[in-house]
């Protein structure tokens, strides 16, 4: 299991690296394919991951090395986790699942 320091706000691109367990240049190149990898940049132009990029940083590791999925196997979980993030937290969810449970009680009285 890989732990992120909780102590540090910023990771350089180095230090990201050797958290995550790839090379920088794979870092760069995850952040050309998936738009949820933008770290910021400090003002020396240098690369500033924050640990929630980090985290996101591992779950496209662990989708890649350990599911063995593709590049575009792994931006279509992503955004399919994206969505069903969305849908949990709608406010209209309980009011669909108290209605599909009316009808579920109409139906059984038939």
């Amino acid at each position: 299991m890989v732990q992120i320091p909780d102590d540090k706000r910023y990771f350089r691109i180095g230090e990201a690296s050797r958290i995550i367990g790839v090379e920088p240049y794979v870092l760069r190149y995850w952040e050309s394919e998936f738009p949820q990898v933008r770290p910021q940049r400090a003002d020396s132009k240098q690369r500033t991951y924050q640990k929630k990029d980090l985290e996101m940083i591992l779950e496209i590791r662990r989708l890649l090395y350990e599911e063995k999925m593709t590049i575009e196997g792994a931006r279509r979980r992503l955004r399919q986790e994206k969505a069903g993030d969305a849908v949990k937290g709608s406010p209209f969810l309980g009011e669909i699942k108290n209605e599909l449970r009316e009808v579920m009680e109409i139906l059984s009285w038939s």
